[in-house]
């Protein structure tokens, strides 16, 4: 399966270092216990706060603590094996809050562009989405949009300027551009701020005439709204 070679790498990572990516405890799994209650911490009461037009989120958890931490850790530290847990999370969370969980989608993961994707290995919110599928059986499209043009971080910027910054950044991917999907598309992203990115996707499906129901999202810096 894709990513196949990333998984088995963290694999072998989890195995031969025995020990958790984010507090070096010895564990045999992705993340130790302690690590995991932490994370729960993090678990937002009711996913669906943001589950609203115009563009309706639905997100896991709190950016934050923990959470920030881990989501750190998969980004910047080659940890790619935590995107598991963190989307397998997401799926249950899903499954179990989402007024939509009986819907079918097709599910696109926010891309990164070709050269920061080679920079890092791997997209983590193509590997979250990817977990996200397998619990939830929803059917996932890796390349269902492009990043064309290599943007700025967006930490940091204003609304304006991150709305600038990703200005014609997207492009349908081949997955949907020869064939529409039967299905809305449910983008997956890993944090969800301003919603400029989310919303710059939003618009190059839909010029496409590809409708998109909302972003699942594993965690949010936003509360309320």
């Amino acid at each position: 399966m894709i990513y196949a070679r990333t998984a088995l790498k963290g694999l072998l990572n989890l195995f031969l270092q025995s020990h958790c990516p984010l507090c070096q405890r010895s564990t045999t799994r992705e993340l130790c216990e302690y690590c995991e209650k932490q994370l729960q911490k993090c678990h937002l009461q009711d996913p669906n706060i943001l589950w609203k037009e115009p563009l309706p989120v639905f997100s896991w958890g709190v950016y934050g603590g923990s959470l920030k931490r881990a989501i750190a850790a998969l980004k910047y530290e080659n940890q790619p094996q935590i995107a598991r847990p963190l989307g397998q999370w997401l799926g249950e969370a899903w499954l179990l809050n989402s007024p939509k969980r009986n819907q079918k989608f097709v599910v696109v993961p926010i891309p990164l562009h070709a050269s920061k994707q080679k920079q890092r290995g791997y997209n983590q919110a193509a590997l979250l989405a990817q977990s996200f599928c397998q619990t939830t059986g929803l059917k996932f499209k890796l390349n269902g949009l492009e990043r064309v043009r290599e943007t700025k971080a967006q930490f940091g910027l204003s609304v304006s300027e991150r709305e600038q910054n990703l200005s014609a950044a997207f492009a349908v991917g081949s997955e949907l551009r020869d064939r529409h999907p039967d299905f809305p598309v449910l983008l997956v992203d890993d944090i969800y701020t301003t919603g400029a990115t989310a919303a710059a996707a939003v618009q190059t499906l839909s010029n496409w005439g590809i409708a998109v129901s909302g972003l699942v999202a594993l965690a949010t810096a936003i509360k309320n709204k």
